[in-house]
């Protein structure tokens, strides 16, 4: 199972994000968890410093931006 975290404030596009990630990761036919980090505390031990951010697997993947659906499917695809 893939765990993915979304990490932001729970803003516009954080919940974009999120949206998109689910896309994909449906889109692919993954198992998959989806965790909306918001605790600001947490972010930043995350090392991101600009949101929203994908984790994958606890590995952050992109930070400040809103990636779209096929942007994500390539990211796990590679």
């Amino acid at each position: 199972m893939i765990k993915f975290q979304v990490l932001g404030s729970g803003c516009a596009k954080c919940k974009t994000l999120g949206q998109h990630t689910e896309a994909a990761a449906q889109a692919l036919g993954l198992e998959y968890e989806l965790e909306k980090v918001t605790n600001m505390n947490a972010i930043i031990d995350a090392g991101v410093m600009r949101t929203p951010a994908l984790a994958v697997n606890g590995e952050i993947k992109s930070a400040g931006n809103v990636l779209s659906v096929d942007e994500i499917k390539t990211l796990l695809s590679a």
